[in-house]
């Protein structure tokens, strides 16, 4: 098991839930990918999106329904500050993730985090769970209390 799968899984286990990434024979690099997969609604796809602030560097992650797209301008207004996209490097050392397989959950560096109130219209979403072949299946409100996220609006 990687080291990024046994964070997550830690961290569902610290919470006393009882869920398992599940292995996905096909990839879940992307959400298309993940929904097909999957035979779920696109949306029901956690998506972690990850900029990184122009003016700190800090790694802001936007935690999204797979079908919406980041606003970019709306991002950065509830950042505080003008993002970029996030050099892979900096996401790997920050969040232990690589671009491809990053969790909403499980960091090394907890991130600055936001999350799409879209996602609590469905009683399960799945989220990455550290590699591009992993994901879980949680509540959507159980996944917001794990990522300490406030609710906001940075969907177009």
């Amino acid at each position: 098991m990687s080291k990024s799968l046994k964070r997550v899984t830690q961290t569902l286990q610290d919470a006393g839930l009882r869920i398992t990434p599940i292995a996905m024979s096909d990839s879940t690099r992307t959400a298309n990918d993940a929904a097909d997969a999957l035979g779920c609604a696109l949306d029901q796809i956690a998506k972690s999106i990850i900029f990184q602030g122009a003016d700190t560097g800090q790694i802001h992650l936007f935690i999204t329904a797979g079908g919406h797209r980041v606003d970019p301008a709306k991002a950065a207004a509830i950042a505080g500050e003008p993002l970029t996209r996030a050099d892979p490097a900096a996401v790997r050392n920050i969040t232990g993730f690589a671009i491809g397989g990053v969790a909403p959950i499980g960091h090394l560096t907890p991130p600055n985090a936001y999350f799409d109130p879209h996602l609590l219209t469905f009683d399960v979403v799945y989220a990455a769970a550290g590699t591009p072949h992993h994901i879980f299946a949680i509540a959507p409100d159980t996944l917001l209390q794990l990522c300490g996220a406030p609710l906001a609006n940075f969907t177009e």
